[in-house]
């Protein structure tokens, strides 16, 4: 089976992982109601984010198995994201260095935030963010810090047992609801909590007085502001002295990657079910092969070449390189007119490839309104010719 899915937007939108009762039936019945197709080869399903470091853990297991409670009972595959990276307000313990009189602090909290250079005295505390509009974000995690890394298998050892128990006990003909584990959301070092020049001096006056200009995408690896990756490149011991490079960073955010996918491997989730979230922001660069591992299938996102993944060098580049039996555009968003042929044109560029497991599409409550986008999705799970290659897939192992 492959999918289409609706990713809900999380927070800020119809879910709030903080509030479980927020997850509501009749959220699942709209998308299949709107969508009211699927083919023995294609289903409509929904996808949702959990940043497990950014609510309470007794929350955030509540609010997952509302979530799987609601998806079983209204028969709708889902994907469910699971990402320590960009939300992690919950763990204060972790990131707080620099405010003694707020909840966490500890000097040593420098080890686990990023730094602008080879000591921890260089170490940040605030980044910024741009999804659309520029934020103010909590500072880059220090992606090898030990402590960081306890802190991302202590949640994931307590939410995919959660899964893999609930997938266990499914019917064999149910079992394709569970379409799959993401971790990682467009895993990075310097893009999704970039850091200004001087940034810490800005802390205490008005956003207003930020700085605008952003990132520049193509610049590797600084990204055209303040670089940062020496706290994770010392820690990992790939350098503590010198230039950061583009493969440094790229081979930390592999690491990381992997290492999450071998815990979530090791906790039952099989390969094909289990699927990174890379990005890339310059044509080809190293940081779409850290998607790839030995335990995962490889993800990224699609906005500039949402209309034919087969234009991205990065992306092909790495399939060229993975024995992944699948991948697929785990972030996904055509940028072009929203018109039906515009749309079914680049759903189906991007299921072209019979290894795309799946597209799922964000967010919901954008698209959710426009006619022509509906009828473009529905068209291509009606008409689409491909098949997975064969796989075979034993539930039972």
């Amino acid at each position: 089976m492959r999918y289409i899915l609706m990713n809900r937007q999380m927070p800020g939108g119809t879910w709030n992982q903080s509030k479980p009762d927020s997850i509501k039936e009749g959220d699942f019945v709209e998308i299949r109601s709107k969508l009211n197709v699927g083919t023995p080869r294609m289903c409509v399903g929904v996808g949702i984010v959990i940043s497990y470091l950014n609510s309470k853990p007794e929350t955030l297991k509540a609010t997952l198995e509302r979530f799987l409670n609601l998806a079983e009972r209204t028969d709708t595959p889902f994907l469910i994201q699971l990402e320590g990276e960009n939300w992690w307000g919950a763990r204060p313990d972790l990131w707080n260095w620099w405010e003694p009189e707020h909840p966490g602090f500890n000097p040593d909290n420098k080890e686990n935030v990023e730094w602008t250079g080879w000591t921890s005295d260089k170490a940040v505390k605030i980044g910024w963010r741009n999804w659309g509009r520029q934020i103010r974000v909590l500072p880059q995690p220090n992606l090898m810090s030990p402590r960081y890394r306890e802190a991302c298998h202590e949640m994931l050892n307590l939410l995919i047992p959660i899964v893999v128990d609930w997938w266990e006990n499914l019917p064999e003909s149910r079992k394709e609801l569970f379409v799959g584990i993401k971790v990682g959301h467009e895993s990075s070092i310097g893009v999704n909590a970039f850091y200004y020049p001087n940034g810490n001096n800005l802390l205490d006056q008005p956003p207003s007085e930020d700085p605008t200009s952003g990132i520049n995408g193509s610049e590797v690896p600084s990204r055209g502001v303040a670089q940062i990756g020496y706290a994770a490149a010392k820690t990992a011991g790939i350098k503590s002295k010198g230039k950061i490079t583009e493969e440094d960073l790229a081979e930390v955010v592999r690491w990381h990657l992997e290492d999450i996918c071998r815990a979530v491997s090791g906790l039952g989730v099989p390969r094909e079910k289990l699927y990174t979230h890379c990005a890339g922001w310059k044509e080809g660069e190293l940081l779409y092969e850290s998607a790839l591992n030995q335990f995962s299938c490889p993800g990224w996102s699609f906005y500039r070449h949402a209309g034919d993944p087969r234009r991205d060098m990065g992306v092909q580049n790495a399939l060229e390189k993975t024995n992944a039996p699948f991948w697929a555009a785990v972030e996904w968003l055509y940028q072009g007119p929203r018109e039906v042929e515009a749309w079914r044109r680049a759903l189906e560029n991007t299921l072209i490839d019979p290894r795309c497991r799946f597209i799922c599409i964000y967010n919901w409550e954008g698209v959710r309104e426009s006619e022509a986008v509906l009828e473009a999705i529905k068209q291509t799970i009606a008409k689409l010719p491909y098949v997975l290659p064969a796989h075979r897939i034993d539930y039972g192992s």
